[in-house]
């Protein structure tokens, strides 16, 4: 394992030098991205789809950073907000059985997932079958310790995660990742929760609260190799190298679509910096900065309206503005039908 976890090491110790060169806020607008991008992906994984602008909302509100035009999010994107935070911003603090069902509430705030109860904040009481297939032709990959042998088997995992063995600690993200989730603790919420204790002990390997890579968007990515691997090794012997393989793999590939990110998060500080003196409304500011951020979708006038929350003549003028000042472009096939995007960056004289 030594060369891949040195080769990972490597990308993560350039990584954050880079974002410690880039000065504190365009480091907290990197944080930002990246902790939406895992909230995002993180939930995705297990097929709960988050809107975007709401996940961002609540991360930018809860880092003290600028909300903008963003809408308040709801207490399901809250809950996992709050778990994900409290695993990266509070890394260096114990993990504890509290700290764990606390989590888990945030995750299910209602004490329900989807339209089945939940046993929330507590060990699951019953066995636990990681189930797929359509109905009647189930099949069973994987049949978790019975409900009985868990309080002493997760005394044991944390113990052993909040102790020092001298292990690097980015294996030790991969093994604690694998351990919770093959204990499967909680009637749900389990991969997401394991994800989490993964970010927190990579949090602590970085030594920084600042996150600037997203292991859980790197999973949903390959989330096929990610279950085959957890099956092929929870139903094997007790030999893990081919899941820390993958794992470290893994994260050496979501660490090199970090370098995009820290990318995107310059060009919009060089955007900035190129319209400083550009006469703008708050509106525009606002519009602007949503396309920054990755806007989904085509943006028209009557979509900038609903989210502007004014007339449609209002946000076609504020549109045909930018145009005209060669901030924005027109796509699409005109009339009803055009669509806006940013200018593309022209070199200087």
């Amino acid at each position: 394992m030594e060369a891949l976890l040195g080769s990972v090491r490597y990308r993560q110790g350039h990584l954050l030098g880079q974002l410690e060169a880039v000065g504190v806020d365009l480091r907290a607008e990197a944080t930002l991205r990246t902790l939406t991008l895992d909230v995002l992906k993180s939930s995705e994984i297990e097929g709960e789809l988050l809107p975007p602008a709401s996940v961002r909302s609540s991360i930018a509100w809860r880092l003290g950073l600028d909300r903008a035009a963003l809408p308040a999010a709801d207490r399901r994107v809250e809950g996992v907000v709050a778990m994900l935070l409290d695993a990266t911003q509070q890394a260096a603090a114990p993990l504890t059985d509290t700290r764990l069902f606390g989590w888990h509430r945030a995750l299910f705030p209602t004490g329900y997932s989807g339209l089945y109860p939940v046993e929330v904040g507590a060990w699951r009481t019953g066995p636990m079958q990681v189930v797929s297939g359509p109905l009647g032709r189930e099949r069973v990959y994987y049949e978790a310790p019975p409900a009985e042998a868990l309080d002493a088997q997760m005394q044991q995992f944390l113990a052993w995660f909040n102790a020092d063995q001298g292990l690097d600690p980015v294996l030790k993200a991969g093994l604690a990742h694998f351990w919770f989730v093959t204990i499967h603790p909680f009637d749900d919420g389990n991969g997401r929760i394991a994800r989490a204790i993964a970010d927190l002990q990579l949090t602590r390997a970085d030594g920084s609260g600042q996150r600037c890579y997203s292991l859980s968007a790197q999973i949903q990515a390959e989330r096929q190799a990610y279950y085959d691997l957890l099956e092929t090794s929870q139903r094997g012997p007790l030999d893990v190298t081919p899941w820390l393989e993958w794992f470290l793999q893994c994260l050496g590939r979501a660490l090199q679509a970090a370098e995009h990110t820290l990318a995107q998060v310059l060009a919009k500080a060089r955007f900035w910096e190129r319209h400083r003196l550009t006469p703008f409304s708050e509106r525009q500011r606002q519009l602007l900065t949503r396309l920054l951020d990755g806007f989904e979708g085509k943006l028209t006038s009557s979509k900038w309206a609903r989210i502007a929350h004014c007339s449609q003549d209002t946000a076609g003028r504020d549109m045909a503005d930018l145009v005209a000042k060669g901030v924005l472009e027109h796509e699409g096939a005109g009339g009803r039908s055009t669509s806006y995007r940013l200018a593309p960056e022209t070199e200087g004289p």
